[in-house]
């Protein structure tokens, strides 16, 4: 079902499934998007402030996206952002980890001088198997309203 923006209140919560990073697939990212030691060689990993292989921020960053969009919690109006406040990257991530996404309803606004849409501010946060909080954000979503004829 298709979901507005006064479809959601101030509270409102979700929790997505979780995803499993696979030690192959960070280092492509690595290699493709942020090519540190840090994430490609485990002995160069040994020597950083990780002491262990790590997976890029932005690869979490990424896996959150996919997570929010495969809950279908905006499957039919779409994840359509203005942007990203208070991006923290809080606990490295190793390969092997398993991730998911809370996110909480932290604002609800009619867009000013446009009645048919608004903005949707979500508290995301991204954590792992032990539930640790590895990566948080507030993200500003653009919602339509519900129309008349829905």
């Amino acid at each position: 079902m298709a979901r507005y923006l006064h479809d959601f209140n101030v509270g409102d919560t979700f929790e997505t499934v979780s995803y499993t990073l696979a030690e192959e697939e960070s280092l492509a990212f690595a290699r493709s998007y942020d090519p540190q030691p840090f994430h490609l060689y485990a002995g160069e990993a040994s020597r950083s402030i990780f002491h262990d292989l790590v997976v890029s921020g932005w690869q979490t960053a990424a896996v959150t996206m996919r997570l929010i969009v495969d809950s279908g919690v905006l499957r039919e109006t779409g994840v359509i952002g203005t942007g990203i406040d208070e991006l923290r990257w809080l606990a490295p991530v190793k390969p092997g980890d398993a991730l998911h996404v809370r996110g909480e309803v932290i604002d609800v606004r009619p867009w000013p001088g446009n009645p048919s849409r608004g903005t949707l501010r979500v508290k995301v946060i991204t954590v792992n198997q032990d539930d640790v909080v590895v990566m948080s954000q507030v993200a500003n979503l653009i919602l339509p309203v519900r129309p008349a004829h829905v």
